[in-house]
């Protein structure tokens, strides 16, 4: 079985940064592309960013320049550096992985997400 288990979610003041970890566990062959999404109360989920298995990164045209994913495939982690947080920036943040296990199945699985409270 295959998990995903974030942390480093909670309360910060405006302006402050924060750093996210996703870590995968389980039967795990290999780790394709990892990625972070949020949703804000009564808004959808939408993507905040992902990562290729190479290091590549892609982030919203809306978060460049303040936040920065990256990931330790030794680890099998991903992380999501946040900086200059606004209170727009509250939301449960959720990390995705497209995983490939020992039976050769590939599938995207998510982790339970992690509540980040921008507030003074």
């Amino acid at each position: 079985q295959v998990q995903l288990v974030e942390s480093g979610g909670g309360l910060v003041q405006p302006g402050g940064s924060l750093r996210l970890s996703c870590a995968a566990s389980g039967s795990i062959f290999a780790i394709n592309d990892m990625g972070w999404y949020r949703q804000a109360p009564g808004r959808e989920r939408e993507l905040v960013g992902y990562i290729t298995s190479s290091g590549s990164t892609n982030i919203a045209d809306s978060l460049k320049g303040r936040f920065t994913i990256s990931r330790d495939n030794a680890k099998d982690t991903v992380y999501l550096q946040m900086n200059s947080l606004k209170p727009e920036d509250t939301a449960v943040f959720y990390c995705s992985a497209e995983i490939i296990d020992y039976t050769g199945w590939r599938r995207t699985y998510w982790g339970q997400g992690t509540q980040v409270t921008v507030s003074s």
